[in-house]
Order: structure tokens, then sequence, then C-alpha cells
């Protein structure tokens, strides 16, 4: 009889069939793959197992002035002097296969795999200590499919290459503790202040529960989440074998005392400014904090070691120990913004809070050159004549008043230029200033200066009553030294990696912001608080230090109930210098008033020592001329004062002064800017 063949059954063979040299040949495929990335991986050879020197930092003549606090050069240590319980914890919560599979985790990746499937997301992980490890070693982030390769061949050529111990002593030695502490030696000295063989099962549990959070699981943020996270760690080590059920409850039990301090040493070179290096390096170029610290980075910096030293001594030889009166200082070259000098406070170890760059304070009167360049913008000249007496002023329609006090209450009682306005810090002659151009004016000008912080919209505000930074100040002064070109504070110049390669080189762009001619007019004008010349009712405002300087300054001081404050700047450096209280208290002590003018002074003198004497130089379009400073008109040779002020070419006065009557009233000759050479400078010595 003959056997009828189903149709079906025959397609179902065929397609078994298929089916089969499919999966064979997909299993030669794939194990020609593995083969080829293993011969591939014995090709590459051995990975370097530590990561790159400490990132260096440097001034700007070549010196080292800092290191990364957390090199692994410094606290690398081998296996055996790591406390077993470290080693032992972390194989039981890490990786609890690490001794029998090959890179790969094959059981917990598929466990892993389940589990996020039946989740609808991810809520397991399955990397092996040899993964993670070679996550470590490198420098980048990002979450890339190029990367996840690298990282497997990595993992691959890992253990191909070098035994478990050496694995696992590299892991320890890289991971990241938090606050600055990676590697396992670098967490003990931080956490518990102690090497890393000396840890006991209870310090050890709590360090090896840190990195799967840093920011999380730290008993400096957290101590309940740091606590749970070494219970479950202990719990693991039981479930494993390692510890006993008792030793579990008694770790668990142990009170730990966190020292939270790095042990290592610190760099006494310019602390606050490393720290702004540091944060800019994370902001500004979005590097992240393991390669800041791990990354052999070499960064340049604009630090002047000289300068910083004087800053700092300066400081220290000025306000008394006893004092409790605190600084903040920059300093900066006008040029190009570059920052040569900062000090935060009297002493880092006792406040990193850095008050150069991060406190906000009144700075009264030093606001004023930003208010007088506004008003030559609208017009206002140096000799502009306003009357300087008590003067209560309405606004609000009327619904409001406010009554501006000079200093001890002097008053010329009668009109006085803006030029003597300014170098006698007259605050009436400002308050009707600011009123008369409205109040947005001066909001608008303080921006353009490069003002950062938010000034309230209050007659007040002439005064200098709402706060800034001493930073912002300093390079808002810098553009009227350099001629009104846009600056921002700069700290770093270069960058690069641990191989040489550039990651970041600063390019200095110039956008004029300011009027050149009006910047100049405004930095003449600010040379007045040191001229005699402009006494009147009261001695010009930098009259105890005119005999300390040896070369032409423009500067301006300020002072308020709470604050002290003294800018100023040559045509190679500005500096800016205020002191007060952190809290804000009143300062009574005539020593502590006189801090700021103190250390101005001898920073900027001690500075520029054997530096080249140079004077500001004029733009086109500005002329001098002889003024009396009492009238503010053109001087003639009957005035016993005549002072040089400086004038865009068109608004200078044309009226010859009549208070001084006598015999020949010959005016002195005006004289172009221009023209003030050795030539003009020989006739009028004659």
């Amino acid at each position: 009889m003959e056997t009828i063949t189903n149709p079906r059954m025959q397609k179902s063979k065929k397609y078994f069939r298929f089916l089969l040299f499919a999966l064979f040949f997909i299993a030669i495929g794939l194990s020609i793959f593995i083969l080829a990335i293993y011969i591939y991986a014995k090709i590459l050879g051995p990975p370097p197992l530590a990561v790159p020197q400490s990132s260096l930092y440097y001034s700007n003549d070549g010196t080292i002035i800092g290191e990364s606090n957390s090199g692994q050069k410094r606290y690398w240590v081998p296996l055996h002097d790591i406390s077993q319980d470290v080693i032992d914890a972390t194989i039981s919560i890490e990786d609890k296969n690490f001794y029998h599979h090959h890179g790969f985790d094959v059981k917990r990746i598929g466990g892993a795999i389940l589990a996020d499937v039946i989740a609808m997301h991810k809520v397991q992980g399955a990397s092996t200590i040899t993964q993670q490890y070679a996550k470590n070693l490198f420098l980048t982030m990002d979450k890339t499919w190029t990367r996840k390769i690298s990282e497997a061949l990595y993992t691959i050529r890992l253990e191909m290459n070098y035994t478990k111990k050496q694995i696992l002593e590299g892991y320890l030695n890289t991971i990241n503790y938090g606050h600055g502490a990676y590697g396992i030696q670098a967490a003990s000295q931080f956490y518990f202040g102690k090497n890393s063989s000396q840890l006991s099962l209870a310090e050890a549990t709590m360090l090896v529960g840190i990195p799967k959070g840093p920011s999380i699981y730290s008993p400096l943020f957290s101590m309940k989440k740091a606590k749970s996270r070494q219970l479950l760690i202990l719990h693991s080590m039981e479930q494993n074998g390692y510890i006993t059920h008792q030793e579990a409850k008694s770790a668990a039990n142990e009170k730990l005392k966190i020292v939270g301090m790095h042990t290592y040493h610190r760099s006494e070179i310019a602390p606050y400014f490393q720290d702004i290096v540091k944060h800019q390096l994370k902001t500004a170029l979005g590097l992240n904090d393991r390669t800041i610290d791990l990354g052999g980075l070499r960064v340049y910096t604009t630090l002047d070691t000289k300068q910083q030293e004087i800053a700092d001594g300066v400081i220290k030889e000025t306000i008394s120990k006893n004092s409790n009166i605190q600084v903040g200082f920059t300093a900066m070259n006008p040029k190009n913004g570059f920052v040569t000098a900062l000090v935060g406070g009297k002493d880092y170890n006792e406040s990193p809070y850095d008050r150069a760059v991060q406190a906000s304070r009144q700075p009264g009167s030093t606001i004023k050159p930003l208010l007088y360049y506004a008003a030559l913008e609208k017009g206002f000249t140096p000799t502009t004549m306003m009357r300087s007496e008590q003067t209560t002023f309405k606004f609000d329609n009327g619904n409001s008043e406010y009554t501006p006090h000079n200093f001890n209450d002097q008053y010329a009682n009668g009109d006085i230029t803006m030029a003597q306005a300014l170098a006698l810090s007259d605050n009436v002659y400002a308050v009707k200033t600011h009123l008369f151009l409205g109040e947005n004016a001066l909001i608008k000008t303080a921006k353009d200066f490069g003002i950062t912080t938010k000034m309230a919209k209050v007659p007040s505000l002439a005064l200098g009553t709402s706060g800034v930074h001493v930073i912002d100040m300093v390079n808002a002064y810098s553009m009227l030294a350099n001629g009104g070109k846009k600056l921002h504070p700069i700290f770093i110049t270069r960058v690069e990696d641990y191989q040489g390669n550039v990651l970041y080189e600063y390019k200095q762009q110039s956008e004029q912001v300011l009027k050149p001619e009006l910047a100049y007019v405004m930095t003449q004008m600010m040379t007045g608080m040191f001229d005699k010349k402009l006494n009147g009712y009261s001695s010009v405002t930098g009259s105890t230090i005119i005999n300390q300087l040896t070369r032409q300054y423009a500067g301006k001081s300020g002072s308020t109930n709470t604050d002290s404050w003294m800018i100023g700047f040559s045509p190679q450096l500005t500096a800016g210098v205020w002191t007060g209280y952190d809290k804000g208290d009143e300062i009574t002590l005539a020593e502590d008033k006189r801090y700021a003018k103190t250390i101005w002074t001898r920073f900027m003198e001690k500075s520029l020592k054997g530096e080249p004497v140079k004077t500001f130089k004029a733009p086109k379009g500005v002329i001098s001329i002889p003024i009396d400073p009492q009238s503010g008109k053109i001087a003639t040779k009957d005035c016993p004062i005549s002072r040089d002020m400086y004038f865009v070419a068109g608004t200078e006065p044309t009226d010859y002064c009549n208070l001084h009557p006598g015999k020949g009233k010959t005016p002195i000759p005006k004289h172009k800017e221009k023209q003030d050479g050795w030539l003009h400078k020989l006739f009028k010595w004659l």
C-alpha cells in the first residue's frame, strides 16, 4: 500500500530544516565573531591599569601653583594594604561571581534583562567589577554605542591580560567615593582619618556602599541612606558566607565617627583662585569632577605669583590678627581681563567662602564713576556745576523723601564742578545727577560695565546701596582703563589633556562698549582723588595716601556703615579691595575704615615697582584745558590754582575765570592733549 505524504507536513519539515541551518550558520558566525574579538583583543595587548596623573595648575609664568587633590599616584595602595573587609564587602555586593566569570556574568545579565522587562524600566544592573573598572579607565561619560563597545573590549582585554587580583586592586583604587575622594585610600582618609588597611567591618561596609551613588549614600549627605546601604551590604556578606550573623549585628550597631576632611597637603598658593579655576573647568568647559581631579589635565591660568604673594602679604600685614574684619581682593590686567591675583578672605582654612567673587556688598561711592560716565554721555562735562548743600529730595509724586548726607555733614553750600564732586565724593551732587538722568540710566550703564548683580531703582543707588561683587567692580574700572573695551574676568588661558591635546584655549575678542573719549575723560576725573588742587570744603578722598604714590593712578574710594572700598588703576594694572564684617556689622573703628585704602596702595606700589611709569593715553577728539577748580572756567595767570582738565572737543568751557582779579588777565593757553608731548611740557615749565 502506497503512503500518501501530507503536503503540510512536508512544508513544516522544510521550514524546520531551514531553521536548523540558519541557527547553525548563526552559531558559526557568532563563534567566528567572538573569536575575532578575542584575537583582536589579544593583538591590542594589555590596557594600562592606572588612570593618568593628577591635574596640574600653572601660573602665567609656567610655575606650578596647584595639583589636583586626589591623584591616584598619591593614593594608590596595593591590595594587601586594603582591609579584607573592604575586599569581601565589595565582591559580595558588586559582583559575587567575580572569581568565576571572564568579565561578563551571563546569568546576571539575563536576570537583569528579565527584571527590566517585567518592570518596564531599568531596575537592576549587571555590570561586573571588571566592567566597572573598564568604565573607570575612561575619562568621558557619554552614553554612546561606541563607548559601550570600547568598554566591552576593554573588559575582555583586562580579563585576558591581568589577574583577578590586579583587576580588583585597580578597581578599588579608581572608584569615586564622593567629596573628591577617588580610591579606597583617599576615601578612608577623608571619612575616617585612617589608612584603608585599618578599617573595621562597620567602616568598610559604610564606604563600600558609597560608590552606588556618592551624592546619595555619603554619610555627610544622608546618614540615614548611608546606614540603610550599609545594612544591605552586611546582609549580603552574611548571605554569601563572608561574616557571621553576630559579626553583622555588631558592625550594624557600631557608632562611626565621620571626619569629613582630606588629610593630603593643599597648595597654599591662591586657594580661592584655584577654587574658581576648578569651578570654571566644570561649568564653562563642561568637564566632570573625575576628569578635573584625575584626568591628568594641564591647566594654564592667568595668576601672577608675584602679585598674589604681594596681595597675601599686604593683607596679612595690614589687618590686625585680632580683628574680625574680612577682605575681598581682586587684581586684573585691564588690557585683557586676566585676573592676576585674588584673595577671598583672610584665611582660607577658616573660611573658603570667596568674598571677592561670591559676596554681594554695597559699593558706596565706588559706583560714582559709572554714574558720572552716564552723565558724560548725556552732555555733562567735568566742569558742570551744581549746588552742594543739604537737600531733601521728594519722589513718588511727593509721597516719599530722601535726604543724603556728606561725610561729617560738610557741604560747599555753593556750586561745585563734577570733577570736584567726584574728588571730594559729594553725595548731594551724585543724587542730583542720578535723578536728573533718570534712575534707569545708572542701572543700564552698570550693565554695560559688566555688573551682574541686580540694582534697585531708588535715589540712593547713586551712593552705592545695591550690592555688587568685588570682581565685577574691578572689571568695570578696567574698562575705563583700557579705553572702553568690553572685558570679562579671565582665569584660564589654556587647558590640555594628559596627552598634550588642547581642550580649550582663550582667544581675546575686542568689542568697544564705551566711548573711548568719554572713558578717557572719566579716567582723568578719577585722578582727582589724588590731586590736592581739587581740595574744597573738604580734602580729596585720597589725601591720606597721596604721599605714598609714585606714579599716576585713577581711582575711587567708597564707604557705607558696613563696607569699606578702594578701587583704582594704572594703565597696566587694576585692583579693588573690600573690607568689612561677614554679618554686616557696622565698621566703627577709624583703623578698620582705612584698611581698604592701605591695602590697595601697598599692593599697587609693590606690584608696579620696577615697571615702566606710564600715563593714560588720550584718544583722538580729546583736549586739555587749564581750569580754575573753584569757578570751573578757563584759568588765567591770576588764578592761584590751575588744573588741566580734559574734555571731548567741542564741550570745553569758553569763559575765563573772573574770580581772581589782577593786573594781567592773560589766559593760560589751551592745548590739545595729543600735542602734550615733551616740547609742550618744556614750554609749560618755562
